[in-house]
C-alpha cells in the first residue's frame, strides 16, 4: 500500500509517504521496488515468500525441548516441575513458557503440541488387576457350561449391580434434546435427600435377550441379590422355562454375589429349596468384571436411556429402566424392591454346613453347584 501510494504520487512520492505515515525511508523504497519488480507473485499472495517474522520454534528452538520438558516432568525427573500438579492447558503452558522467557501465546502452544504428535487424550480403562494364571480358561468354560444348558433349554442369566443412583433432582450426566433454553434445573448440591439412593440389581437371560431389575431402597447384599433373582424367576424365567431343573448363573468375583460371600451361598440354597432347581454358579476370574455381559448388554443401556435426566423419585426410575431397549430387541421389566437387607450379618459355620454345595474339579471356589434339599 505504501509503494502504491508513493508510486501515485510520482516524483518525491516516497518522502511524502515517509512524513505523511511515520514509516522508514528504506521500508517505502523497498515497497515501490517490489511493485516495479518484473518477477509476478504467486496466485493469492501480496509480498514474496519468506516475509513476516520467523516461527518462534525457528529462532528459539530449545522452545521444543522446555515445552516437552513441561507436559512430561515425571518422566523427566523432575517431580517439582511447577506443571507438575495443574492442569495442563495451553494457557497454563503457554504462560509457563512466558515465564521462561519465550513470548509465545497459547494458540501457537497448540500448533507446537499438534505438530509434535500431542493429542487430548481422556484416562482409559485398560488396567483389569491381576491377571489370573487360569484367566482364560475360566471363561472358556463359562462359554463351555452357557452353551451346553443353552443346548438343554436350560436357563443362563447374568446377574451384577448397577452402581447406587441418587434418588432427587439432581445432575444426571448425559445431555438429550429439548427447546432452547428449557433444560431441566437440577440442584446445585448433591446431598443425599430423603429418598436417599437405590441400588439397580440386574438379571440378565442369555438367551432370551431379556432382563429383570430390582431397584432395591437398602443395602446391596447377598439376601437383595439372591430376592432379585428370586423375583426374576417368579416372573420372567419360570413362565419362560417351564420344564427348567437346572439354572447357569454368571456372576462377579466379588461384591454381594462374590464368589468368596458365604451369605450368597446360603441363600442360593435357599432359593435352590424352594424352586427346586439345581444351580450353578460360575464366577469371573479376578479383575474381570466388566467382561459380564450384563454390563454392556443392559447396564450400559439403562445408562444411555435416562442420561441427562433427573432421578427424580422411584416410579421415575422404574420407568426410565422399563423403557430400555435395543436394537436388537432387549425387553426390560423392572420394580421396587423396599425389603430390608441389613448389613453385618454374620453367617455361622454350622449355616455353611447345611449347604449342599458340589465344587467343580477346574477351581471349585470359582465354579459350583448347589443342590435342592
Amino acid at each position: 500500500m505504501l509503494g502504491a501510494e508513493a508510486k501515485a504520487a510520482g516524483r518525491g512520492g516516497v518522502s511524502a509517504v515517509v512524513r505523511a505515515t511515520g514509516s522508514s525511508f528504506r521500508t517505502v523504497s523497498r515497497a515501490v521496488a517490489e511493485l516495479s519488480g518484473t518477477e509476478p507473485l504467486a496466485e493469492g499472495r501480496i509480498r514474496k515468500a519468506g516475509g513476516g517474522r520467523k516461527p518462534i520454534e525457528e529462532l528459539h528452538p530449545e522452545v521444543l525441548d522446555a515445552l516437552d520438558y513441561l507436559l512430561e516432568p515425571l518422566t523427566r525427573g523432575d517431580p517439582e516441575s511447577p506443571l507438575r500438579w495443574t492442569c495442563k492447558s495451553t494457557r497454563a503452558l503457554a504462560a509457563e513458557l512466558r515465564e521462561q522467557g519465550f513470548d509465545i501465546h497459547h494458540v501457537k502452544v497448540s500448533e507446537l503440541l499438534a505438530a509434535n504428535g500431542y493429542r487430548l487424550q481422556a484416562n482409559r480403562k485398560v488396567i483389569e488387576g491381576g491377571d489370573h494364571p487360569d484367566r482364560n480358561a475360566q471363561f472358556e468354560h463359562i462359554n463351555a457350561q452357557a452353551a451346553a444348558f443353552q443346548a438343554a433349554g436350560d436357563p443362563v442369566i447374568s446377574a451384577d449391580a448397577k452402581k447406587k443412583e441418587l434418588v432427587g433432582n439432581y445432575k444426571n450426566g448425559g445431555r438429550e434434546w429439548h427447546v432452547k433454553g428449557d433444560a431441566p434445573k437440577v440442584g446445585v448440591y448433591d446431598f443425599i435427600g430423603e429418598l436417599g439412593k437405590v441400588t439397580p440389581y440386574g438379571v440378565y437371560d442369555l438367551g432370551r435377550n431379556e432382563a429383570w431389575v430390582s431397584v432395591g431402597t437398602d443395602h446391596d447384599t447377598a439376601a437383595f441379590a439372591v430376592a432379585s433373582i428370586r423375583t426374576w424367576w417368579m416372573t420372567m424365567g419360570k413362565p419362560a422355562y417351564p420344564q427348567a431343573k437346572r439354572l447357569l448363573i454368571n456372576a462377579d468375583g466379588g461384591g454381594s454375589n462374590g464368589s468368596r460371600n458365604r451369605l450368597w451361598k446360603v441363600e442360593l440354597q435357599r432359593f435352590a429349596n424352594e424352586t427346586g432347581l439345581e444351580i450353578t454358579v460360575s464366577h469371573f476370574p479376578p479383575g474381570t468384571s466388566k467382561w459380564n455381559k450384563i454390563e454392556h448388554r443392559l447396564f450400559s443401556r439403562i445408562s444411555q436411556n435416562w442420561r441427562g435426566r433427573p432421578l427424580t423419585d422411584h416410579e421415575t426410575i422404574i420407568g426410565l429402566i422399563g423403557s430400555t431397549t435395543s436394537q436388537s430387541g432387549l425387553v426390560v421389566r423392572a420394580g421396587l424392591d423396599t425389603g430390608s437387607y441389613p448389613t453385618g450379618l454374620k453367617t455361622s459355620d454350622a449355616q455353611m454346613d447345611s449347604v449342599s454345595i458340589a465344587r467343580d474339579m477346574f477351581h471349585g471356589e470359582w465354579n459350583y453347584a448347589i443342590m435342592p434339599q
